[in-house]
């Protein structure tokens, strides 16, 4: 039997090794062509070492996570160009017969040229970059020498700009291969894979030069003073390691500093600094240099002589003049004025009388942008000629803002589908905005929603369960009125104009109908929002009113529940008429964009205190004890989120995400049930179906007909419920993610995510369930996988596929990774289909 084995062996063997001698990749390479196989850096210990490679002209083929190159190898056994040419030509001419055939039909001929421009774009990109599976991999990378050159030389100016000037640069690239190939094996030439290309960079940084003293050369004696007042301001210190990038961050600053104090024609090019590195080892002394303008001594310094805000900005109206409104010494133009001027005037940083102020320029573009009336705004100067000899001494500005009015009334129709529990559910939202409705730049928002979304139901059968698929409907509606300044009861002044202040008043009404009960909710808010900055916004809520009613409630279902909440009370506070007053702060800093393409951070911060008054009417509105009920309870959240930019598509991003809720006083012991804390879903441990997670080591089991005793499979195992909600009080799960590129508009993401919720207080319903600082961190449940991301620049369609790794609620083994598979075993693995990104 071994002799057998090994006769066969042998000629497998060759032939497997034949096979992967002509699939290689260098027989993609023409004569004398090299592939580049690695590039290496040696010898950075101080630089920045990604900065210097991200200088390199040339990079091998990417192997992460596709074998790029493999892919269009692959593709190319498919590639025929003399077919496409052919095809490509056939398809000219059959369109052009028909162009001529169609004429004099301009509609039928313009409708021809189109299919024609279509098809043959199509097959003139697979003629020149090759058919779809080339093209979602990478050509092979022909090593060229002249770019090796032209990288060391890059790297070289690089450093001498970072202050390594006695630094050496070098480089080498050989052909040694220790790849297997069958020529080698054999003892033969192996001419073939002698080809590959490894090229060294070899850095000698040598001793960085500091900076020594820092000198000001300013013959301006106004410009002079400005700047030297602003040392302490200043990029440039003793001591520091000198580097071009923040000299030139140093001169961005000074043109800043003299623009805001009215230089309006300062440039960086009048600044100059001169390093000298003559007067001791691996020191410099630096000079600033401020010249003067070619035609005068001094700079000139500019006042602002009027301010005219034009407000419909592209309107025309022929042999018509706009009419003219004087606020506070601005002139406000318009054909008809539909925007209070004095709201606009309070939105204005630009005032006649001021030196021109470049910031405040900027200020006044962002907060006439940010009222959401107009469709653009801009803020031009021009310089006021001189008449006399007195005039030409004054250097005036007349600053002209223009605005031009968006679309009053805006409405937005969005459809869309679900597909839960085998059921299609259809959804539709109707949005309806009107701008400037009263005149003070107001904007009004009406909402309606509806929708039908598929669920599971336990359903009793005779002496056995079965789960039921039912359609749950959905229906809300909600009105938004922004107002662009604080509503407040006293004068309203305009020191916080800088922080585009805004009320927001919000009433809402959600309508549920699913087969366990029907639950209403009626919501107003009074929100005020500002913002510290582009990035820091603010939200204090003082006024949160809600209130919850349920029509119709299952008593199964009530029973049901009771099992999984803390105590009787809390469930049956959860579905009877409640009123849920709150106030609460929100701070978010987000530097990123909605595209997420930037290295940024997100950091949010919400605290929530309800029912403070509580006392004064709880009486009142439950006197005979099945009346409206009352709760008092503070919830706090934090979410802080980080993006690593590792490359112009590539990301290295994490979140962690912790809160906790509980009851204000120690005699209530209820808390409303949308003020819980869930885990599961596709923003949260995307192992786990939305809100099934945890809590703690808590195993929820399928219960039998009496509603109490657990139920049994066949082999007399307890059968785990996957589909009930587990509400918790405090909550903590993070993710782990790496982003990147795949083909085109598709990219990639492999993900880990961890977390769970806990209850507070002991829970004789939910053994396992209450959270215990000695062990929570052995009850992380954990999951990973991987994603799909649609990128359409203005939709963002994302799918996720992940499976649990550890399972603190399962019973014995807690890897479930054991059971890692798509169909393998119930509620392994989790679909997450979503919009957008998962933080």
């Amino acid at each position: 039997m071994i002799h057998k084995t090994g006769r066969y062996a042998l000629p497998a063997l060759a032939g497997f090794l034949l096979l992967a001698a002509g699939c290689s990749p260098l027989r993609l390479l023409g004569p004398k062509q090299q592939l580049l196989s690695k590039v290496q850096l040696e010898g950075v210990k101080q630089a920045d070492a990604e900065r210097i490679q991200a200088l390199y002209r040339q990079k091998p083929n990417s192997r992460f996570p596709l074998p790029k190159l493999a892919i269009y190898q692959l593709g190319r056994g498919f590639y025929n160009p003399d077919r496409l040419q052919r095809k490509l030509d056939d398809t000219r001419a059959l369109f052009d017969q028909r162009i001529l055939d169609a004429r004099p039909d301009s509609s039928q001929v313009g409708k021809l040229l189109t299919k024609r421009e279509r098809r043959t774009r199509r097959l003139q990109l697979a003629l020149d970059k090759g058919n779809a599976i080339m093209r979602l991999g990478e050509p092979p990378v022909i090593y060229d020498s002249a770019l090796t050159r032209q990288t060391a030389e890059q790297i070289a100016i690089f450093l001498k700009s970072k202050g390594f000037f006695r630094s050496h640069m070098r480089y080498t690239d050989t052909l040694a291969d220790r790849r297997f190939s069958l020529g080698r094996l054999l003892g033969g030439p192996d001419s073939l894979h002698r080809r590959r290309v490894t090229v060294t960079y070899t850095v000698t940084e040598n001793a960085p030069f500091h900076y020594s003293q820092l000198d000001y050369d300013i013959a301006d004696t106004a410009v002079a003073r400005r700047v030297l007042a602003s040392q302490p301001a200043t990029l440039l210190h003793v001591g520091d390691q000198y580097d071009e990038e923040v000299i030139g961050q140093e001169r961005a600053r000074i043109e800043a500093l003299l623009k805001d104090d009215g230089y309006f024609d300062f440039r960086q090019q009048y600044i100059t600094l001169e390093a000298d590195t003559s007067y001791a080892p691996t020191t410099v002394r630096l000079r600033t240099m401020v010249a003067s303008p070619a035609t005068e001594l001094a700079h000139p310094r500019y006042t602002i002589r009027r301010v005219r805000f034009i407000t419909d900005a592209g309107t025309v109206r022929f042999g018509q003049k706009r009419d003219t409104i004087v606020q506070d010494s601005t002139y406000f133009l318009a054909f008809r004025h539909r925007i209070s001027t004095r709201l606009l005037n309070r939105k204005l940083a630009i005032h006649a009388g001021d030196y021109y102020n470049l910031t405040n320029t900027q200020t006044t573009q962002r907060q006439i942008s940010q009222l959401d009336v107009f469709r653009f705004t801009t803020v031009n100067y021009v310089r006021v000629r001189p008449r006399t000899a007195e005039d030409s001494l004054r250097h005036e500005l007349d600053a002209v803002v223009s605005a031009s009015p968006a679309k009053r009334y805006q409405e937005t129709v969005e459809f869309g589908g679900t597909y839960v529990a085998n059921l299609p559910g259809p959804f539709g939202n109707l949005r309806l905005k009107a701008r400037n409705p009263f005149g003070g730049a107001e904007v009004l928002e009406l909402g309606l929603r509806a929708g039908f979304e598929g669920q599971y139901e336990l359903a009793s059968n005779d002496d056995e369960q079965q789960l039921k698929s039912q359609l749950t409907t959905q229906l809300g509606a909600n009105i938004n009125l922004v107002l662009p300044q604080f509503l407040v009861p006293w004068r309203n002044s305009g020191f916080l104009t800088r922080y585009n202040p805004r009320t927001r008043i919000s009433i809402g009404y959600n309508f549920v109908s699913r087969p366990e009960y029907t639950r209403t909710n009626l919501e107003g808010t009074f929100d005020y929002i500002w913002q510290r900055s582009a990035f820091h916004q603010y939200v204090f809520t003082p006024v949160d009113l809600s209130l919850v009613n349920t029509p119709y409630l299952d008593q199964a279902f009530f029973n049901e529940l009771v099992s999984r909440f803390p105590n009787r009370q809390a469930a049956e506070f959860t579905f009877n008429r409640q009123f849920v007053p709150s106030l609460s702060f929100t701070s978010l800093y987000n530097s990123n964009d909605f595209n997420q393409t930037r290295d940024a951070r997100y950091f949010r911060v919400f605290a929530e205190v309800g029912g403070i008054t509580r006392p004064l009417y709880q009486d009142l509105l439950n006197k005979d004890g099945n009346g409206i009920r009352v709760t008092d309870f503070y919830r706090l959240n934090t979410d802080y989120r980080r993006y690593h930019k590792l490359g112009p598509k590539s990301f290295f991003v994490y979140r962690l995400n912790g809160g906790i809720v509980q009851p204000l006083r120690p005699s209530n012991s209820v808390i409303p049930y949308d003020k819980y804390f869930f885990a599961g879903g596709s923003t949260s441990v995307r192992a786990w179906k939305p809100r099934r997670l945890g809590p703690g080591t808590f195993t929820s089991y399928v219960l039998d007909t009496d509603g109490v005793t657990p139920k049994r499979d066949e082999s007399g195992n307890l059968i785990r419920n996957y589909n009930i909600e587990q509400p918790g009080e405090l909550l903590l799960e993070g993710s782990v993610e790496y982003r990147f590129p795949l083909f085109d508009f598709i990219n990639g993401a492999v993900f880990t995510d961890f977390g769970n919720v806990w209850a507070l207080q002991p829970d004789d319903q939910r053994p396992g369930a209450q959270f215990n600082f000695n062990r929570f961190y052995q009850e992380f449940a954990v999951g990973s996988g991987f994603g799909l991301r649609f990128d359409f620049t203005f939709l963002i369609l994302r799918l996720d596929v992940a499976t649990k790794v550890y399972d603190p609620t399962a019973p014995g083994s807690k890897w479930a990774i054991r059971n890692a598979g798509l169909f393998k075993s119930q509620d392994q693995t989790a679909f997450n289909l979503g919009i957008g990104y998962p933080f």
